[in-house]
């Protein structure tokens, strides 16, 4: 069975490289999309907090723990960068 990848482009890996690259930006990118949501969803005067009625009274309700809690789920290509870097600089103990 061939990857999509390969059935798409004879052309060579140029493509299947832009498309990583533009996959790892996507995904560094909805931490702080989110962070910055949050933020202004608990602004004063922010975000239409009452539409999501259903989390009323929850400790979860509405939109800024829900903001909070996308940025943390997709925190992890920020971690996967930050060990890459991280390891450059620093060799594993020997």
């Amino acid at each position: 069975m061939t990857s999509p990848a390969s059935a798409t482009a004879p052309a060579g890996c140029d493509g299947v490289t832009a498309a990583r690259r533009l996959a790892r930006w996507l995904a560094l990118a909805a931490t702080p999309t989110f962070a910055v949501m949050a933020v202004l969803t608990a602004a004063p005067g922010g975000g239409p907090d009452m539409l999501c009625g259903a989390g009323q009274g929850s400790l979860l309700g509405g939109m800024v723990p829900m903001y909070l809690l996308m940025s943390a789920f997709h925190s992890a290509a920020w971690l996967r960068l930050i060990a890459e870097r991280w390891g450059r600089y620093c060799p594993p103990a020997a």
